[in-house]
């Protein structure tokens, strides 16, 4: 717009001189003006003329040129502007879609359980100094976040010694002593597999046994309680107290008081408890063992040669449960 102005412009300056040559020529011919005066103004009409070429030269290149080169300029304007609302509106698409989420997530945020009742903490990993539940912390999908045991089915559960393991079976009963109270309870499953052992076990391989408990008051989660499984019931049994078994490679030992001093007697053994062991053959009821006799018979003390790795092991049944559940 202003070129073209500009170009009017230039035409009536070039009209204005070409009027001006004109009467300049027309005031010569008559001697009122010298030629040169007249070459001043032919000049200036010259001038006027190159002013009007310039101007059209340029609304030419405007024309041509400039303006298609601003028209491209501003379409890839137009186009960057347009990806950018694309972009900008997928964004926001993307940011109400993550807000919807939020808003269903958060429903899910209260927990309500079925039913009243204890809720405990699951139990974290020994090695952690901080339980895993708490303000702040973080969560991820499926991770237990409360349990709720129920009390009216507890169990115990218990680990039983390698050695032990092939008598232990589901159905036997098993005593268990809590702090307060005494129940009966039966085996209800043995693992097949045994635990993981190391320096924290003592290097002691144990099998998970689980022992049901009945239905009685005071009952709670990671309670300890002794348990006691019954692998046999013997009535009419001759039994000697365990302290009185001398265990040796060569076999098992007690000695008699008799009459002529005390005397060495080979045994045949069968089941034990903490307590006494049942004996098959080797002595008679009424016999008078000696306790202890490691500590106070030379030939006891002589007797035991290698260690009792090869002799038969007789591990009590009676053990210290992990927790009751």
């Amino acid at each position: 717009m202003t070129l073209e102005k500009d170009l009017v412009i230039a035409r009536s300056n070039l009209l204005t001189a070409q009027n001006i040559l004109a009467h300049a020529e027309k005031m010569a011919e008559r001697g009122y003006v010298s030629g040169l005066e007249v070459d001043e103004k032919t000049f200036a009409v010259t001038q006027a003329e190159l002013n009007v070429d310039v101007k059209k030269t340029q609304i030419d290149v405007l024309t041509r040129y400039t303006k298609a080169m601003e028209l491209e300029t501003l379409n890839g304007n137009l186009n960057a502007a347009k990806a950018r609302y694309a972009a900008e509106a997928e964004r926001n698409q993307q940011d109400a879609a993550r807000r919807d989420l939020a808003i269903e997530e958060l429903e899910y945020c209260v927990m309500k359980a079925e039913r009243s009742g204890l809720v405990i903490y699951p139990v974290a990993q020994k090695w952690k100094r901080a339980p895993e539940i708490e303000e702040g912390a973080t969560v991820h999908r499926d991770q237990v976040l409360l349990l709720m045991p129920d009390l009216s089915k507890m169990q115990v559960k218990v680990g039983i010694h390698e050695s032990m393991i092939d008598r232990i079976k589901p159905g036997l009963a098993a005593r268990i002593t809590l702090p307060d109270k005494t129940l009966d309870g039966e085996v209800s499953s043995v693992a097949s597999v045994t635990g993981a052992a190391g320096w924290w076990t003592g290097n002691v391989v144990k099998y998970d046994t689980i022992v049901k408990l009945p239905s009685a008051e005071g009952l709670k989660p990671g309670m300890s309680a002794e348990v006691e499984v019954i692998i046999d019931r013997h009535a009419d049994v001759l039994t000697i107290p365990v302290s009185a078994v001398v265990e040796t490679a060569q076999g098992d030992f007690c000695w008699v008081k008799t009459a002529e001093g005390v005397k060495r007697q080979s045994l045949q053994l069968g089941d034990t408890n903490e307590t006494f062991i049942v004996v098959k053959a080797g002595v008679n009821e009424g016999d008078e063992v000696v306790l202890d006799p490691m500590a106070s018979i030379t030939e006891a003390q002589a007797l035991v040669l290698k260690p009792l790795d090869k002799a038969k092991s007789r591990e009590p049944i009676n053990m210290e449960a992990d927790r009751v559940e």
